[in-house]
């Protein structure tokens, strides 16, 4: 699988959190989750993304904006 581009890392800095205190907010008993999420390894689950989104103050889409770009383009094509 190759790397899912992402501003999880630029966005959790902006607002000061570390990777411990999203894993406690998320209730994740460990940082290795969101540390996956931020090297782009896997991704969160919707939920788990709304919930990022909410707590950094931004949209799902800005999150993720490469891959926002690139479902969108696709989606164009097929218009």
């Amino acid at each position: 699988m190759t790397d899912i581009p992402n501003s999880l890392k630029k966005y959790r800095r902006i607002m000061g959190y570390s990777q411990k205190e999203v894993a406690m907010i998320l209730e994740f008993k460990s940082t290795s989750r969101i540390s996956r999420w931020e090297k782009g390894e896997s991704m969160p689950s919707v939920k788990n993304l709304l919930k990022l989104s909410f707590l950094y103050a931004t949209l799902p889409n800005d999150l993720y904006h490469d891959l926002w770009i690139e479902v969108k383009n696709n989606l164009r094509k097929k218009k």
